[in-house]
């Protein structure tokens, strides 16, 4: 995959995360760290405008994840990185908006997408295309929200 053709097909462009999937090593923290540095207008936006937009992003990238599959014929090419844009994204939205909890939203984030607890891994092998590649990380996104509002309860 090169960036030339990242350019030519938009679609690729957004799957690859603008790019942050051509990383040699760790494209899924890449992406994550992109999309962690995008999210701040999304964090501070008003709370309906900021669900409809994670929410666009998480059906729009069924669509785009299920192109990206098919135009590479790869199940989940591990340079698709929408899916942690949209994943990162949700995990974002449900801790506290302060910078501890979106670094441990972040960290629980990678963790739960890389060793994939139930049902982050259930979904991982159950289901296919597009909508194989954003579940687990959206699960993953929605577990490490809960996991930030469960530990800040804790502590």
């Amino acid at each position: 995959m090169t960036l030339s053709r990242l350019l030519r097909e938009p679609v690729l462009l957004f799957a690859f995360g603008f790019g942050s999937g051509l990383a040699a090593r760790a494209p899924g923290t890449w992406g994550s760290l992109l999309a962690a540095a995008l999210a701040p207008p999304l964090l501070w936006a008003p709370a309906v405008v900021a669900w409809t937009l994670v929410v666009a992003a998480a059906v729009g990238g069924v669509f785009i994840c299920d192109a990206a599959v098919r135009r590479l014929g790869v199940p989940d090419h591990p340079g698709i990185v929408w899916d942690e844009f949209s994943g990162l994204w949700l995990a974002l939205l449900l801790v506290p908006p302060c910078w501890m909890a979106w670094v441990g939203g972040f960290v629980l984030f990678r963790l739960f997408d890389i060793v994939k607890p139930w049902p982050v891994g259930w979904l991982d092998r159950h289901c296919a295309g597009g909508l194989g590649v954003m579940a687990d990380d959206l699960a993953a996104g929605l577990l490490a929200g809960a996991a930030v509002q469960l530990l800040g309860r804790l502590l």
